[in-house]
């Protein structure tokens, strides 16, 4: 080895401390970056091959009913490749000891062998039997949350009638990798299931022999999807269609893809941060490094290396680190890796997962290391390109002083001897100063961001489930109803106010941009449901116009008072065109909104209701639920603060991953940032300190030199630290946003209070591990060193 080269495992020998802490740093950005892009790459790896193996569609439409014939037309559309009709129905189910409201979709299975579409994963049991009466099989998810095995019983209402179904097999399917309650957003297997049945059962049950009103289809290599759906579309029109969609805008798929871009986005974001901060203290330590190996430099320049050899050697010391830190960063990333990868396979319930570490994931997990580091060390090791040996041997000009900006306002009666030394000493390296706080300040960013989440959840429930939706219960019906349903539900003990609601499906166009959405027609002057404008105020909805959320008014850029082009695509299908009356904003979802009376004449169906809000006496819970349960026109029954659970365990779940791996991290580099700026103040001011101990000045005040001046700049750092945090906050959020989710920024004061709590610990960490150097110093040795 050359001689050279043994100086750089020496010199990383004698600032260990430093390098374990930037070797920390650089562990934190690569595993974040090895974890998230690894998990990310198994998902959609594992997702395409689940989708091709078992066949999940490329487009899907519901229709009110249409005969089998018709599905033999579909057959013949240009594009099509395989067609699936089915049958499918929305149900209520009963469990034994449970008491809640459960809500079933059973799907219909082929008569004859499996379906060639959607196929099933069978985790356990079998196939329903078509010879056999009553069969089922229940999605995994659905069957967990109820403790329900192969051989267990449960009760549905089909069509009206209670029937009896037997549960022979769990299995799982690439359509309902997310199953969510149609009108939520948010997975509740105990409240909402999968069912499968043999198609014979379940149209003679619900009334379909002969007719279907489900189907999907695949499309042909090089077919165009829109003029597919525009074919299906209008074959189907007659029957009842309510618009054909394309798997892209499937809601298990849209879903899944909204969480994986939002990974791809952590796995960007996160690791920028954190290898940045890595190449700010390597440009520290290696500047500081060149500063007191002045006379080392002069020796080996003197000895025939070339600048450029000099320089070098100083690049191969942090790539040497930051090699090192990549490779146990990707070590702990493999166990990160896993157990998130564990994760979404219980979250999404995919029957497999194909997880393995991509050798392109780590070497550039290696590359971004060590190009932060080279990048962090090149600006310094310029410094000993310049140095000429002469001028190198011998020790750098003392430093000058001179009072302070606040000395010379006249407050130097204030500050005693070793306050004015810690304050001239910040002024005279001001730049020095600038660059530790900064460092600092961005691990309190950091950990400002991850706590970030928490605020933001809860400050989306409080609006969202405490000003804009305050019923206690929704009951939505099998089909538009007579509004003297309303004056019913009304009527049934321990119900207090009944508020009706009409929702149907709409196809919003402006110019070539549409979206296919809901329109929800609700009182004007209501008092359960209500719109709430950008500022979060509850308004009055508009008698006539519609009102869009902010996001759906983005996407279809749209303003107040412009005209948009609404298809109604229930019914019979027409055009028609409503003006926008207002901007209205929802964190969760999109929507538009009328008033009830003008909802229904768009409609068409006169003074009809989709369903009901209910505000209900909580001890009357149990038994209107079994009211509601024994009405046949009921279709579903929903209670928010079940709604709230499911939305908190599901946000809950994700916000720990998140907010233990940012917080720890966050920590990680704050230790880093403020252990190296105190230990390399300590190896520049070793002398000094010293002395001030030779000339009678105690321990304790050395210490408080040395120390004052960190807790000055820690102090100074966490202001703009929260400023920071509150910035990269709103960068998230905005990165993550999604059109099912709109994310406010809010951070609360708890939040700047524990990011500043982890920074002060870490100060104070720092600070004991330096004391005891401190109070080490070889005064004698250190008094010998040559002027």
């Amino acid at each position: 080895m050359k001689t050279i080269n043994i100086k750089i495992i020496r010199d990383l020998k004698s600032m260990r401390g430093q390098v374990i802490a930037i070797g920390f740093v650089i562990v934190a950005g690569v595993s974040v970056y090895v974890t998230m892009t690894s998990v990310s790459n198994t998902l959609q790896r594992t997702l395409q091959l689940y989708y091709a193996e078992y066949a999940f569609a490329d487009g899907f439409a519901s229709i009110r009913r249409a005969p089998n014939a018709a599905g033999e037309r579909l057959r013949e559309i240009a594009g099509i490749n395989e067609v699936e009709t089915r049958v499918s129905a929305i149900v209520n189910l009963e469990i034994a000891d449970f008491a809640d409201p459960v809500m079933g979709l059973i799907v219909s299975l082929p008569e004859e062998g499996r379906p060639q579409l959607n196929r099933l994963y069978m985790r356990q049991g079998r196939m329903p039997d078509p010879e056999r009466e009553g069969e089922a099989a229940l999605h995994e998810a659905f069957a967990r949350a109820h403790g329900l095995e192969p051989g267990d019983q449960l009760s549905a209402v089909i069509g009206g009638r209670r029937r009896a179904l037997t549960v022979v097999g769990i299995a799982l399917s690439p359509e309902f990798l997310y199953q969510v309650q149609p009108g939520s957003l948010f997975p509740d297997p105990e409240r909402f299931g999968v069912l499968w049945m043999s198609r014979g059962g379940l149209e003679a049950a619900y009334g379909m022999t002969g007719a279907f009103n489900d189907v999907s289809f695949t499309l042909a290599p090089g077919a165009s999807v829109r003029d597919v759906l525009d074919r299906v579309d209008l074959l189907l029109r007659p029957y009842g269609g309510q618009g054909a969609y394309a798997r892209a805008d499937h809601m298990s798929h849209s879903l899944i893809s909204e969480e994986l871009n939002q990974l791809e986005a952590v796995a960007f974001l996160l690791p920028l941060i954190m290898l940045s901060v890595a190449a700010f203290l390597l440009n520290i330590v290696v500047a500081r490094l060149i500063t007191l190996q002045r006379e080392q430099i002069a020796v080996l320049k003197a000895f025939g290396y070339s600048d450029l050899a000099v320089a070098t050697h100083y690049v191969k010391m942090v790539l040497v680190v930051a090699v090192f830190g990549a490779l146990a960063g990707t070590a702990l990333a493999v166990w990160m890796g896993s157990a998130l990868a564990e994760l979404y396979l219980e979250y999404f319930h995919f029957p497999f997962l194909d997880h393995r570490l991509d050798a392109t994931v780590v070497v550039t997990a290696v590359a971004l290391a060590g190009g932060a580091a080279v990048v962090g060390a090149a600006l310094s090791a310029r410094r000993a390109l310049s140095l000429a040996p002469a001028e190198a041997m011998r020790p750098a000009p003392p430093p000058s002083y001179r009072t302070t900006l606040l000395e010379r306002f006249g407050l130097r009666k204030h500050f005693d001897q070793s306050t004015r030394i810690i304050l001239r000493n910040i002024e005279r390296q001001w730049l020095k100063a600038s660059i530790t706080v900064l460092g600092i300040a961005a691990a309190c960013g950091i950990l400002v961001m991850g706590l970030f989440w928490g605020d933001a959840f809860r400050h989306i429930v409080r609006i969202q489930f405490g000003i804009a939706q305050r019923e206690d219960l929704t009951v939505t019906f099998t089909e538009p109803t007579s509004a003297s349903a309303i004056h019913e539900l009304a009527a049934l003990p321990g119900v207090h106010y009944a508020e009706p609601f009409r929702i149907f499906a709409v196809r919003l166009k402006n110019g070539h941009r549409w979206y296919d959405a809901a329109i929800e027609g609700i009182p004007v002057e209501a008092y359960l449901r209500r719109v709430i404008d950008p500022s979060l105020k509850p308004v009055q909805i508009p008698a006539h116009g519609l009102m869009l959320t902010t996001t759906l008014a983005e996407i279809l850029d749209v303003r107040p008072g412009e005209q948009l082009a609404v298809e109604v695509m229930t019914g019979r299908r027409y055009e028609r065109s409503v003006v926008v009356s207002g901007v209205a904003e929802q964190f969760l979802g999109v929507g538009a909104y009328m008033s009830l009376d003008a909802a229904n004449r768009l409609a068409g169906d006169g003074d009809a209701v989709s369903g009901a809000y209910l505000l209900i006496d909580s001890r009357y819970e149990q038994q209107l639920n079994r009211a509601l349960q024994d009405r046949p026109r009921v279709a579903s029954i929903t209670a928010r603060d079940r709604m709230v659970e499911s939305y908190m365990s599901v946000a809950a779940e994700t916000l720990l991953v998140f907010t233990v791996i940012l917080s720890l991290f966050a920590g990680v580099i704050a230790l880093g940032v403020i252990y190296n700026s105190v230990r390399i103040s300590l190896s520049e001011r070793d002398r000094e300190l010293a002395s001030m101990r030779v000339l009678g000045f105690t321990r304790g005040e050395v210490s408080y030199i040395l120390l004052g001046e960190t807790a000055l700049l820690v102090l100074a750092a966490i202001p703009v630290g929260l400023a920071i945090g509150a910035g990269l906050s709103a960068l998230s959020a905005q990165s993550l946003q999604t059109e099912m989710y709109r994310i406010p920024v809010v951070l609360t004061r708890g939040t700047f209070a524990l990011s500043a709590a982890v920074v002060l610990v870490s100060t104070l960490l720092s600070t004991v591990l330096v004391r005891r150097r401190l109070h080490r110093l070889d005064l004698i040795g250190v008094l010998k060193t040559r002027e």
